[in-house]
């Protein structure tokens, strides 16, 4: 999805997680729409971060903010590291700065197998206790984009975007040199990226601000989505971006 940019308003790149389109950031589009830019990266094409995020500076203008959930956060890493003086300010949700441990490695290179072998099926009911909080499980509006989100990524681009990420680097390292105002954001109970691995991030990051949201899970995009709009529509437009 591509919206040109006007001077007087900015633009936010938004990159999703795996097996997530634009729909997992719908509430937040909505409500910052008439003030903001919405560039929504599409991160099923390609098979490595290094080609995610040239896709996605090749479509975004010369100036955005940078916004990554889940695996959007690690295309958000590899974007500062290709443009970083493009990047006026960066927020990370339910993410991590860490690579894969060699267990989370053979536990995607199983899900692999599984997926070539065609036995595909995307985000199944089983799976929800893992993506969202306990109270959120009977809530369609949380529970029916995830399902058909995972439809339309499909399996090759679940494939491709599990190569992906299994190849991203150890970002830690990265994290001192952020320069721009930086929003961490995660669920208290997210067990696929735990609150520890927010506070890691927002701990080396300089200044970040860091939100946990209570009784939120992987999802908060769709779990919470007002307390997740109120966090973006303060770091959007309440702390001046850095000098260039």
């Amino acid at each position: 999805m591509s919206i040109s940019s006007r001077p007087e308003r900015p633009t936010l790149v938004l990159c999703p997680g795996l097996l997530n389109d634009a729909r997992v950031f719908a509430p937040q589009i909505a409500a910052l729409g008439s003030r903001v830019d919405c560039l929504v990266a599409d991160l099923a094409a390609h098979e490595s971060l290094v080609e995610m995020a040239a896709a996605m500076l090749a479509q975004a203008p010369p100036r955005f903010a940078l916004l990554g959930f889940s695996m959007g956060g690690y295309v958000a890493f590899e974007i500062l590291r290709q443009a970083r003086d493009r990047v006026t300010r960066l927020a990370l949700l339910d993410t991590s700065a860490r690579p894969d441990t060699p267990e989370q490695t053979a536990q995607r290179q199983a899900m692999l197998r599984l997926a070539q072998t065609g036995a595909f099926k995307g985000v199944t009911p089983r799976l929800l206790p893992r993506l969202v909080h306990p109270s959120r499980l009977d809530d369609p509006s949380v529970t029916e984009p995830i399902f058909a989100m995972a439809t339309s990524i499909g399996r090759d681009g679940f494939l491709r975007q599990q190569v992906a990420i299994m190849g991203r680097p150890d970002n830690r390292p990265l994290l001192a040199s952020v320069s721009v105002p930086t929003l961490v954001v995660c669920g208290r109970d997210d067990q696929l990226t735990p609150p520890a691995l927010s506070q890691e991030i927002a701990a080396a990051v300089p200044d970040a601000e860091l939100i946990v949201i209570d009784d939120c899970g992987h999802v908060a995009p769709l779990e919470r989505p007002e307390i997740v709009t109120a966090a973006i529509e303060t770091w959007l437009f309440s702390h001046p971006p850095a000098a260039r």
